[in-house]
């Protein structure tokens, strides 16, 4: 599947991401100009091979009787991870299980309790299949988006090297500047000496046309075209680090 992936499979996968309820098929292609036959073939293909594992509601259980949402950080051996998984998966109250790479803390539990002795009676239960619970957090709130490398380029730098942005859309796409203050450094000390806003995340890059998935070990080379993503919008000094011209 995946040496079969393109441009199309990725917009399907992030509209649906987006709203898989109001994503039709006529409305995604209409956006990527074909047919609506062929998008549907492809989220058939898509579910086919597992990419798509189901459509699923995000519920504000705060607002069904006040409940609360518990994030349980877990440990317990590699051999017994995946049965414990499932085990944990199956205690009342208990609605996520995501098994992690790390040794301590992977296994991480999302769980809805009517109150706070509630969300204790499912950290005992968990204890209890020995699983050793490493902190405890209760949620406030949770938000969503899909992979921004998927969605479609939304904004872009000119050949000047000014920044069009859509008033609607905090997704930009700049190129690193060759005398960018942040050309040379890798994306964690780029971070620590301040030349990224605290609220962009770097969601792609793309060298010498060949995509780069970031890491905080990435280091950012002239010509590498970025792609940032922020819920405030993207800072002025930031832009001016990687180069960009003409920012007011």
């Amino acid at each position: 599947m995946s040496s079969e992936f393109d441009e199309l499979d990725e917009l399907i996968l992030y509209r649906l991401a987006r709203d898989a309820r109001g994503a039709t098929a006529a409305d995604i292609a209409r956006e990527a100009d074909v047919s609506p036959g062929t998008v549907r073939n492809r989220i058939q293909r898509l579910e086919e091979a597992d990419v798509i594992t189901g459509y699923h509601a995000h519920v504000d259980y705060e607002r069904v009787g006040g409940r609360l949402t518990g994030l349980l950080r877990c440990t317990t051996t590699a051999a017994e991870q995946e049965r414990l998984a499932a085990q944990v998966l199956s205690v009342p109250g208990v609605i996520g299980v995501r098994e992690a790479m790390t040794g301590r803390g992977n296994l991480r539990v999302k769980a809805v309790g009517t109150d706070t002795a509630d969300l204790s009676r499912i950290s005992r239960k968990l204890t209890n299949l020995g699983v050793e619970i490493e902190d405890e957090d209760l949620m406030r709130a949770e938000r969503h988006h899909p992979y921004h490398a998927f969605g479609p380029e939304e904004a872009e730098t000119g050949a000047d090297g000014t920044l069009g942005v859509a008033a609607d859309e905090e997704v930009l796409t700049v190129t690193v500047a060759d005398e960018a203050t942040i050309a040379g450094r890798t994306l964690k000390e780029a971070n620590a000496d301040g030349l990224v806003g605290e609220d962009v995340l770097v969601v792609a890059l793309e060298r010498d046309e060949t995509s780069v998935t970031p890491n905080g070990d990435t280091a950012l080379e002239p010509g590498d075209r970025v792609r940032l993503f922020s819920t405030q919008g993207v800072p002025t000094d930031t832009l001016r680090a990687f180069g960009a011209h003409d920012v007011q």
